[in-house]
């Protein structure tokens, strides 16, 4: 096999992400996890060790050009849905305040803590050459992503959407998500430009102005067009054309800014108006292709990026340090934000533990981290491990804390739609 066919890798790898998907949702886990949990199966720690010949020559280096192109295109379409998707929920202004108590403490505590585990890990775990701090705020900004999407996708299973902790965990997360993305973005820009601080300065004035082009200009145009030529919130070819467009444009302009495109990608889509119908329309027509087929690519192309050597040595001590930070600092963030906001010790362990939900987002946001060249395949390989545990874990805990009171509706409520 001296060139792998493109076709043979994709039926390979969907293939296993749907296998894997099916088996964690019998066990109650959303797929995504599984789909994930494939990227590690493809990857030399399982497949590689068991087939090393057949797997050298199916993910062939000289042959991921396109895979990765693949990839790129699904991790740009999946963000411009979350972009998309990110809304206050309902009644959300009553619940302002201690939303933003645990927006704003289930980003803190983990950024401290990603801040104070840095030094034992910088060493083993940063890519060759990147200093100190760089690193650490790096791995501030890994300990502190929340998954909107999926959290939104388990409070939906479990009938809690409309639910005092479903709303305030919405709220927060949204708000958490926000001020994680804004740190990783600096971040990246610091490294990213290869010019240092005044680099890093040319990135930032260039991303503002595109948020507030996105945000001034966009915004208004993009509402109008719907508006004018889709009024029933289902964009047809030439208006879904003009969506697409204009979030290449923005994934392009992060990119030439020394970003990942996703930050573009996400930015398009929050400007797009709060419409259920067009969310729904874009769901239909965009996420199911980004999810099913793209998305098991970007899980295949992170999971070829992991290494065993990861756990050799002081490996599974830094997975150990990693995993207290995260779970240690969200989960207690997040119940102390509820706590202080008048929630009661079940209700705001329950917030704290959906904020430990990271899943997609997180791996997203390590990969990010690995193309800036900010860590290395070792720090990669334990935080996506991470990534799949502090989701795995999210439901149990939920019934942990949750019990009876869960399914409790909020008061005002609106009805399910």
């Amino acid at each position: 096999m001296s060139h792998t066919p493109l076709l043979l890798q994709l039926v390979v790898i969907l293939l296993t992400a749907r296998v894997c998907g099916l088996i964690l949702r019998y066990f109650g886990q959303p797929p995504v996890i599984g789909e994930m949990a494939a990227g590690i199966v493809l990857g030399p720690i399982v497949f590689g060790a068991l087939f090393p010949g057949f797997h050298a020559e199916l993910f062939a280096r000289e042959s991921l050009s396109a895979l990765s192109s693949l990839s790129t295109l699904g991790l740009v379409l999946f963000m411009f849905i979350v972009g998309a998707e990110l809304r206050a929920p309902d009644g959300v202004r009553a619940q302002f305040r201690a939303a933003g108590w645990v927006g704003v403490l289930s980003v803190l505590l983990p950024m401290l803590f990603g801040i104070a585990i840095s030094p034992f890990l910088h060493e083993s775990l940063a890519a060759e050459g990147v200093a100190f701090w760089p690193f650490a705020l790096f791995m501030a900004a890994a300990m502190s992503i929340t998954a909107f999407p999926i959290m939104a996708r388990i409070l939906k299973e479990r009938n809690l959407t409309h639910t005092r902790i479903g709303r305030l965990s919405l709220a927060s997360a949204a708000i958490a998500d926000v001020l994680a993305w804004i740190m990783l973005a600096l971040v990246v820009a610091l490294i990213g430009s290869g010019e240092g601080y005044v680099g890093f300065l040319k990135t930032t004035a260039g991303l503002v102005v595109l948020c507030a082009v996105v945000f001034g200009g966009l915004k208004p145009l993009y509402a109008w067009l719907l508006r004018r030529h889709a009024p029933d919130g289902a964009p047809a070819g030439m208006v879904l054309a003009a969506l697409m467009i204009g979030m290449f444009v923005c994934a392009a302009i992060t990119q030439w800014l020394h970003l990942h495109p996703v930050f573009g990608a996400f930015l398009f889509g929050a400007c797009l108006p709060r419409d259920d119908r067009l969310l729904r329309a874009l769901i239909e027509r965009v996420e199911h292709l980004a999810i099913v087929v793209l998305m098991p690519i970007f899980f295949a192309l992170a999971g070829l990026n992991t290494t065993p050597e990861a756990f050799a040595g002081a490996g599974l001590g830094a997975l150990a340090l990693i995993m207290l930070a995260a779970v240690g600092g969200k989960i207690a963030g997040g119940a102390v934000g509820a706590r202080l906001s008048g929630y009661g010790w079940r209700d705001s362990l329950s917030v704290g533990a959906l904020m430990n939900a990271r899943a997609l987002m997180e791996l997203i946001v390590i990969k990010v981290g690995l193309d800036a060249g900010l860590i290395n395949n070792a720090a990669f390989t334990l935080l996506m491990l991470m990534a799949i545990l502090t989701t795995v874990m999210t439901g149990p805990l939920l019934t942990l804390f949750a019990g009876r009171d869960a399914a409790r509706p909020a008061q005002g409520a609106a009805p399910a739609a």
